[in-house]
């Protein structure tokens, strides 16, 4: 196999894991309005001790331990690590928040921001170049932000939070470039000694909402762990194939699909100038979707050619 054919299964196989990880992320309000009645932040820390129990499994199933206590005495890669889950678990707060509240469409906004955020990190970061016709993309897209902020008459608090933290996140993923799995696993773990303070403290004033609920109710927070895991594991895979580009199209997906879920599965206001924002923003993902297409059937032709 030659290195442009070794190349390219490699990004087919980091798109396949992109389009697993953002339809994942795209159905998540259903989960997150399933667990409403109890708070983001209890919610969040069940995210992280469960997402712990599940990863260890994953890594006693495959005998990454060592892989995993090696990981853990590169510092950098900790200390890095460290950041990355700060963000994360800002992102996820952030998120169910939203969802909690019944702003699922402005949480699908900072969704739908966070590819202009990836192409920008990519220019600065890893020296990509933009062809004309993804210039023209990201700058429809960009005018649809810009209506949505004269519009508001306040920045999209809810939006930028989402866009620049996951941004930031799938950055420095890609930049230290760890295994998935050990990757997750090193976050969740830092961030798992917070979590279980937390709900000891929800304990102790009575307010922890699992244990007194209905079982069903605790079953479903116990699965935040899966809910969690999976779809960040094929994002992690996605990012170390693909171009913050591409990644930067496939983020489209998630947003898509949850700004479908506010307007027909939970009736959320959908307004005229939310019209003219999405409309914008819209038309840049079809431009980007047909010039990336077309990008790829040249690199197909070239490779059968060769």
């Amino acid at each position: 196999m030659s290195p442009a054919q070794s190349d390219h299964n490699e990004a087919r196989t980091g798109f396949i894991y992109g389009l697993l990880a953002f339809g994942m992320w795209g159905f998540g309000p259903v989960y997150f309005k399933a667990v409403a009645t109890v708070s983001p932040a209890e919610v969040l820390a069940h995210r992280v001790i469960w997402s712990v129990v599940l990863l260890l499994m994953m890594i006693t199933w495959q005998q990454q331990w060592g892989a995993l206590k090696n990981l853990f005495s590169n510092l950098r890669h900790v200390g890095w690590l460290l950041v990355t889950a700060l963000l994360v678990a800002a992102n996820w707060l952030t998120f169910i928040d939203a969802v909690t509240r019944g702003d699922i469409v402005a949480a699908s906004m900072g969704y739908f921001i966070i590819p202009l955020f990836s192409v920008l990190l990519g220019v600065l970061f890893f020296s990509e170049r933009l062809r004309y016709i993804q210039m023209l993309a990201i700058l429809l897209a960009l005018c649809g932000v810009v209506n949505e902020v004269i519009t508001l008459g306040e920045l999209p608090l809810i939006a930028l939070t989402l866009a620049v933290t996951f941004g930031l996140y799938g950055l420095i993923r890609k930049k230290i470039a760890v295994d998935p799995l050990l990757g997750l696993s090193v976050e969740t773990l830092l961030l798992s000694p917070f979590a279980l303070l937390y709900l000891y403290w929800l304990d102790v004033t009575g307010e922890l909402g699992f244990g007194s609920n209905v079982v069903s109710m605790d079953l479903l927070l116990m699965l935040g762990g899966l809910v969690t895991t999976l779809p960040l594991v094929c994002f992690a895979a996605a990012a170390n194939r693909l171009s913050m580009t591409t990644v930067g199209v496939l983020h489209y997906l998630a947003p898509s699909i949850t700004f479908l879920l506010a307007i027909y599965l939970y009736n959320e206001p959908f307004v005229g100038h939310q019209m003219i924002t999405f409309g914008f923003i819209w038309t840049a993902l079809a431009i980007f979707s047909w010039e990336g297409w077309l990008n790829q059937r040249k690199v197909v032709l070239a490779l059968q050619g060769g």
